[in-house]
């Protein structure tokens, strides 16, 4: 098989690169019909980065001191994930360190981690920068959409 022939990673098949787990939360943008029995499906890709974004940013008012190390540790707790390696591959594609707070309220930053995570969940980042930066700018309440 080719990498053009193999399957869409499932993370963006459900339009969700986060893979955010379904819950009693009703995301914006969330398709009506939700097919996966775990993971949130998004009606387009741009609401699937946003609501990465807005979790991430509710980290920022949870979690002290907000590094790599700590969001990554929340995001992808070891229960489930190789942690350990998730934050030094993250904190690699930031070029920090773990351990160096970050600041979620830039627009940068956020968009960096977003941008991190996506490759680290699905293996790609297949998302233009403007898909990225109209997703960031909803988190952010400073978009359109």
């Amino acid at each position: 098989m080719t990498p053009e022939q193999a399957p869409l990673p499932r993370g963006i098949r459900n339009n969700n690169p986060g893979n955010i787990r379904r819950s009693a939360t009703h995301w914006q943008g969330m398709a009506e019909t939700q097919t996966d029995p775990d993971f949130v499906v998004f009606a387009d890709p741009i609401h699937g980065i946003r609501a990465m974004a807005v979790i991430l940013r509710h980290y920022a008012h949870e979690i002290s001191p907000l590094t790599i190390r700590t969001v990554i540790g929340r995001w992808a707790p070891p229960n489930e994930n190789a942690t350990e390696t998730y934050i030094g591959g993250v904190a690699e594609a930031l070029s920090i360190s773990p351990d160096q707070q970050i600041d979620l309220g830039r627009s940068d930053v956020l968009g960096s981690l977003v941008t991190a995570i996506i490759h680290y969940e699905n293996g790609q980042q297949p998302y233009s920068g403007a898909q990225m930066a109209d997703a960031i700018a909803l988190a952010l309440g400073t978009g359109h959409g």
